[in-house]
């Protein structure tokens, strides 16, 4: 028999807890519960106290009577919350006290984290790039799996290893102190370095880094790093490049073809002159003996053979130099020498077809980074452009093509190339930079468009405006951070050949 002296100190037990707890008999039957459970309940519109006990609430209390030890953080779900129980044992009576503890935050959190876990182990293990951690010092804390497929090094390997020992290459000791330098400072860094794998193939890497810093003193006490593997697109870039260059190269070829009459005319005057000028002094030479003063006359003629057999080496010079294949090598340019030189191999095509070249250039002559042959050959593709355009509207009779070198009130470098040609509209202006685009029956459609490219690369922009000419003005624009040199520092530049 329960003793009613124990009933009313459980009931005061009961109702000092701030945890629903209830007082189970055998059987799991509730025989009394405190005001927290009740508040819990009334919460609810009024569900049995039953329906907050977990499940198997019958074989717990079973359990902890015949066991006589109390049972701990039991899970049941009561609506939206979750409640952790435990069943304890009233010495002496078989009764079983229940007390549960609201424990929602507690697993919700524990349930986000494990899901957390799972997600970055997911993440880690799977992904293509490397994820690392790095003492302030480069050395590795960890890595994921793929250090294998990249590196060579499982991440058990890299762990306590410096970057030095794994991440070989040129110049990467002065990469890697900049790196750490930024890190220092911005807290963030970006890296491109080719790299060695440990098979000893070579790779190209682009390291992403960022710093984790202690909370009050901002000192860097690690760094999280991704490597991607940036070979493919490297190599792709290099492909492209070589390409363009092939490119640019059978362009130039064509284009001399095209040129030919005018080349040959360029070296047939002074080849005709040295001949004409060797045959006379010939003849002064053998009269010589019968009339000392023609000796001056045949010093005058070898003076001439020499200057026209110069300006035939000057010729031979701009076209070997045109022709040149190679990769792209910038230097300091004078537009004026340069635009000159190009005038003068269009002369005879352009005589030839009735159009006149004109030259307005700026003093002192402008100055710009670029590839000089590369310039060369946009201006021809304009200078050939404003031909075809003139001899459209104006064939049969004589046109003019203005080439023009100015430095604007931004301090813009410009070259125009104007013609008198019938024009285009907007339309058509937006169309001519378009690949393969081209109004001429036997045209590519490539000239403008590799122009446009070539110009870009100089950090230039090509376009076109209505003229008020009636034709169109080709205007190479470069900023004023181009134009960096002295003029009279390339006054001396020959034709045909780098400043």
């Amino acid at each position: 028999m329960t003793d009613p002296s124990n009933h009313r100190r459980i009931n005061l037990l009961l109702d000092s807890d701030p945890q629903p707890t209830l007082l189970l008999e055998v059987g799991a039957t509730v025989s009394d519960w405190n005001q927290a459970t009740q508040a819990l309940l009334s919460s609810h519109d009024g569900p049995f106290p039953e329906d907050l006990l977990p499940t198997n609430a019958v074989a717990l209390v079973k359990a902890a009577l015949e066991q006589g030890r109390a049972i701990e953080n039991v899970e049941s779900r009561f609506g939206s919350r979750i409640y952790l129980w435990g069943f304890i044992p009233l010495p002496g009576q078989h009764q079983v006290l229940a007390r549960g503890r609201d424990a929602t935050d507690d697993i919700q959190n524990q349930e986000r984290a494990v899901r957390s876990n799972r997600l970055y182990r997911l993440i880690t293990e799977n992904t293509t790039d490397l994820i690392s951690r790095h003492a302030p010092d480069g050395h590795f804390i960890d890595a994921t799996p793929a250090s294998w497929r990249l590196l060579g090094y499982w991440p058990e390997e890299l762990r306590g290893k410096a970057l030095e020992e794994v991440f070989q290459g040129d110049n990467l000791a002065e990469a890697l102190a900049h790196t750490r330098h930024r890190l220092r400072e911005d807290g963030y860094a970006t890296l491109t370095a080719e790299l060695r794998h440990r098979d000893g193939s070579r790779r190209w890497f682009e390291i992403a880094s960022r710093a984790i810093r202690e909370t009050y003193t901002g000192a860097v006490v690690e760094v999280i790093s991704v490597s991607r593997d940036i070979t493919a697109r490297v190599e792709s870039e290099e492909q492209n490049r070589l390409l363009a260059d092939e490119l640019a190269h059978t362009a130039r070829l064509a284009t001399l073809g095209e040129l030919a009459s005018s080349i040959a005319h360029e070296m047939n005057q002074p080849l005709a002159s040295i001949v004409n000028f060797a045959s006379a002094s010939q003849r002064f030479l053998k009269e010589a003996d019968k009339h000392p003063g023609r000796l001056a006359k045949v010093e005058d003629g070898l003076q001439k053979i020499v200057h026209h057999a110069n300006r035939a080496s000057e010729v031979i010079k701009r076209l070997r130099a045109f022709l040149r294949k190679g990769q792209k090598r910038m230097a300091p340019v004078s537009l004026n020498a340069v635009i000159s030189d190009v005038v003068r191999l269009c002369h005879w095509e352009a005589e030839k077809n009735g159009v006149r070249l004109q030259e307005h250039l700026a003093a002192p002559s402008p100055v710009i980074a670029a590839d000089p042959v590369l310039l060369e050959q946009v201006l021809i593709n304009l200078i050939r452009n404003g031909i075809d355009a003139n001899l459209e509207a104006h064939a049969g009779s004589m046109s003019h093509i203005v080439v023009t070198t100015c430095v604007n009130d931004q301090q813009e470098t410009l070259i125009q190339v104007t013609d008198e040609g019938t024009g285009l509209n907007e339309e058509g202006i937006r169309q001519m930079f378009q690949p393969f685009y081209t109004s001429k029956p036997k045209g590519l459609g490539l000239g403008l468009s590799m122009s446009r490219s070539i110009i870009e690369g100089f950090g230039g922009f090509l376009d076109a405006i209505p003229a008020s000419t009636g034709g169109l003005s080709l205007i190479c624009r470069f900023p004023a951070s181009q134009n960096r040199l002295s003029p009279n520092r390339t006054q001396d530049t020959q034709p045909g050949e780098t400043p």
